[in-house]
């Protein structure tokens, strides 16, 4: 509460005190982040004009103020702007120095959204000699007392600094313009150099004749606006990208190049979706000769909103919500936190389950600086409560009393080092002990594969039963006295007995792992329903490379590929014909291997692909599966050579093959298998025509006690449903939007692409839309792919028609199961009318504008 001053006249001149109460008010306003105090002298600077502290820029719409100002940040979780009552005891924090930014300036919490001299604070003692204004040269400068803190660096036809004029415009877009003209084309604007934020109009992109990329850079903390730790930008090759910007760089999320324009659409049809944001974003995308960049533009200007990228590398969309008084988000990528690069530092475990605090200490560690993870910046990552032992005069002489904790269920670290040559658990251990840079290892008892971890442990990310399942065991370096008791006595554990405890526990995995393979047929139980599953009392066949080299004419036949790898044709020594899958030597195709072996390897189905085998050999991952020798159901409904073509019966048969084979997945295994990836492309088909679902490197095991996992964006983009982009833990009902999706595909023989979303026949172009209009109109003639020259029954393409409008609804609850869809389409059920899902009503509706 701030108290009001009184003067005493006989002891000061009248003019004394307003000149004190001025000069602190001018203080006060100047030494804190922005204060609505500070003079607003309209929204232009003409020539021989300057913005000091205390001065602002206002839009002439009001929505934008630019001004010097320093970030506050309350370590309770407060900030700057925010109303604190008297009685509120916080600690805040503020900036080292001040800068020069713009803001919203009618919204209650202070949000940056534009800083000059990011790279550059302005110090204390500069400040209150510090100006904006256009220097001589015609630039935009930041100076005091004739040092330059900050310039735009344009080149300008004209030195003479009278033409030109500063304008904040109502978007929020500083511009240098002549002044003849304030909406005149700007020289410079903030729009083309956006930090960590965007604002309707602001394109991120590439100038492709220049080569200029406009991109945002994350802040390194939520006080110090400096360039941080990962960007967002569009690369050469067309490939939208998160990205780290230390060393190593890393893509951590993408969008593929000739797939940009889906993205618009698919992020303009959810934003629709979403109630609070109905119908107030416009994306674009726009790719010609001389550019490449999103933008967007908003449709109420009495909303206020900005795409900004955070400290922990999210690209967030955020919307300021007047009746709740805070900025809420409405999309968000990579929807799992835990996927950025580095995330929560080294030595640290994420688990995006486990609430608003997913970063935390590995055992016996601490945070390296409390209060800069309160700020969002978490580089520092943890560090060790007490050293390791380790004594060495040379490595064969090194000892150590030091111990291993096992952390289950974690994704690797970055970066490990293959150990060759070692074929035990203990044998793994040692050579970690001996090594006194050591900090963990992992042994898989299943390839006999020892890796060791030197240095900073990154990217140890942890699945609680709700995430990205994963069976891999980090074993942890951690000093034997951090686990010691009260006593003396048992301050140091005798090596042999850590030994011991180890080869135990090696023995123990082996005889669990020999069990699990003799009862792997068990994973799954056989209700009556599914009398069409093999059985098999053949065990998976442990290949040697060089026999899949034979096998395969050293890998001279492909059949085909994916980002996994490839997969070649191969004959057996009894005649066998297989396909083997070779994956490429990357960690994705290390996660890719053992995802279908834990899921495809333990279970067996007409209608899922038989794995027959693998090889695991250094650095060599293959897989061997039963020969489909009428190939994938793409090459039968995109090509227009007759001889793929197949009948409206044949395609009727394999929808049902296939939600068969989905219903075993979700309802029938022991633990619920969800593809991730249901597509024309990994539906396999027999010489007979019977469908087999394949590919599950994409695949997530889900528990029985859980209803959701919380999963990375994956699979195909046609064939995603709302949820996976809205950033929400997925259920099986993803894998139903996508069989929808197929049976639509199956309908029309073209593929549902929404490439052509801003063509004038958007509406015509995109088979969804046209199908369930259709279906309502009651004209199934139109719908059917003409190859089969009305060769069709009728009341059955109405009734696929109908699944599969119901399978592509917006909400999940309105999808149905699999159990449900087998028997819609075998008859056994009857479907009312589906309604028009609000995604593709936007989309319609767009279409008609």
């Amino acid at each position: 509460m701030q108290t009001s001053y009184i003067p005493r006249p006989v002891v000061m001149p009248p003019l004394y005190p307003v000149l004190v109460v001025g000069f602190a008010v001018f203080l006060f306003c100047v030494l804190h982040a922005p204060c609505s105090a500070a003079t607003a002298i309209g929204d232009t600077l003409a020539a021989g004009q300057a913005l000091a502290a205390g001065d602002k820029l206002v839009s002439r719409n009001g929505k934008f103020a630019l001004g010097f100002f320093q970030f506050q940040q309350s370590l309770g979780g407060r900030t700057t702007g925010e109303s604190i009552d008297n009685t509120t005891t916080t600690t805040t924090i503020s900036s080292p120095g001040w800068y020069l930014g713009i803001w919203f300036n009618k919204i209650p919490v202070f949000t940056p959204v534009w800083v000059a001299n990011r790279e550059r604070a302005i110090t204390r003692s500069e400040l209150l000699i510090t100006q904006f204004h256009v220097s001589i040269d015609g630039n935009l400068i930041i100076s005091s007392a004739g040092s330059v803190i900050w310039n735009s660096t344009i080149v300008v036809s004209s030195t003479n600094s009278s033409t030109y004029i500063i304008v904040l415009k109502n978007t929020g877009n500083l511009a240098l313009v002549p002044n003849t003209s304030s909406n005149g084309e700007p020289l410079w604007q903030s729009f083309d150099y956006p930090t960590d934020a965007a604002l309707p109009g602001v394109k991120i992109g590439r100038n492709k004749v220049t080569g200029f990329s406009h991109q945002l850079i994350s802040k390194k903390s939520l006080i110090d606006p400096d360039l941080g730790s990962y960007s967002l930008n569009i690369h050469t090759d067309g490939v939208l990208q998160l990205k780290t910007r230390n060393t190593p760089v890393v893509t951590y999320w993408s969008w593929p190049s000739g797939k940009l324009g889906v993205l618009v659409s698919t992020m303009s049809a959810l934003i629709d979706v979403d109630p609070r944001a109905k119908g107030l974003l416009k994306p674009t995308y726009i790719d010609n000769d001389k550019e490449v960049y999103f933008t967007y533009t908003i449709m109420n200007e009495s909303t206020s909103t900005f795409f900004p990228i955070d400290t922990s590398g999210q690209l967030k969309l955020m919307l300021w919500s007047e009746a709740n008084q805070t900025w809420e988000t409405i999309y968000a990528q990579p929807s799992d936190f835990c996927i950025t690069y580095a995330v929560c530092g080294p030595f640290t475990i994420c688990n995006s389950n486990s609430g608003p605090l997913p970063c935390d200490c590995m055992e016996t560690f601490s945070m390296k600086s409390t209060q800069e993870w309160e700020l969002g910046d978490r580089t520092g990552g943890c560090v060790r409560n007490t050293p390791l032992d380790c004594r060495t005069n040379n490595k064969s002489n090194a000892s150590s009393t030091d111990v291993f904790h096992p952390i289950p269920h974690v994704t690797l670290p970055y970066d490990p080092q293959r150990i060759e040559d070692v074929t035990t658990q203990s044998d793994c251990a040692e050579a970690c002990l001996h090594d006194c840079s050591c900090n963990a290892y992992s042994y898989s008892d299943s390839y006999s594969n020892c890796s060791i971890w030197h240095g900073e442990l990154l990217n140890v990310n942890q699945d609680d039963g709700n995430g990205i399942s994963s069976q891999d065991v980090l074993y942890l370096r951690l000093a034997a006295r951090d686990f010691q008791g009260t006593t003396k006595k048992n301050k140091r554990i005798p090596r042999v007995v850590i030994v011991a405890c180890i080869v135990g526990f090696g023995l123990i995995m082996v005889m669990v792992l020999l069990m699990i393979w003799r009862n792997r047929l068990k994973w799954c139980y056989h209700p009556s329903h599914d009398n069409d599953i093999q059985g098999s009392g053949e065990g998976i066949v442990a290949f040697k490379y060089t026999s899949l080299c034979r096998a395969t004419k050293n890998f001279s036949e492909r059949l085909g590929g994916g980002g996994f790898g490839s997969v070649f044709k191969g004959v057996l020594s009894d005649s066998t014909t297989i396909a083997v899958k070779r994956f490429d030597g990357d960690r994705q195709g290390e996660n890719q291997f053992r995802a279908e072996v834990s899921s495809i390897g333990m279970i067996q189905h007409i209608n899922l692909v038989k794995l027959i085998g693998f090889c695991c050999e250094g650095d060599e991952r293959l897989l061997v599966y039963e020969h489909m020798s009428n190939g994938s159901l793409d090459s039968h409904l995109f090509k227009s050579n007759a001889s793929f073509l197949i009948n409206w019966s044949t395609r009727y048969q394999i929808a049902i093959g296939v939600a068969r084979g989905l219903r075993y997945l979700h309802h029938s295994c022991h633990k619920c298998i969800i593809h991730c990836d249901i597509k024309p492309e990994n539906i396999l088909l027999d010489a007979s025509f019977i469908p087999k679902i394949s590919d599950f490197g994409m695949s997530a095991i889900v528990g029985r006690d859980f209803s959701r996992v919380l999963t990375t964006f994956r699979g195909t983009t046609e064939y995603l449903a709302p949820e996976w982009l809205s950033g929400v833990p997925i259920t099986p009902k993803v894998d139903v939007y996508s069989f929808g999706m197929v049976l639509l595909e199956m309908i029309s023989g073209r593929r549902n692409s929404l490439e052509l979303h801003s063509s004038n026949s958007y509406h015509d172009a995109y088979f969804p839309v046209q199908a369930i209009t259709k279906l309502h109109e009651g004209d199934m003639w139109s719908l059917v792919d003409t190859q089969l020259q009305g060769d069709f029954d009728l009341a059955g393409v109405e009734r696929v028609c109908k699944v599969a409008c119901w399978c592509i609804q917006d909400n999940e609850v309105h999808r149905p199961t699999m159990v449900e869809v087998v028997h819609f389409l075998e008859g056994l059920k009857e479907l009312d009318m589906p309604p028009m899902p609000r995604r593709l009503a936007a989309i319609a509706e767009r279409s008609n504008v």
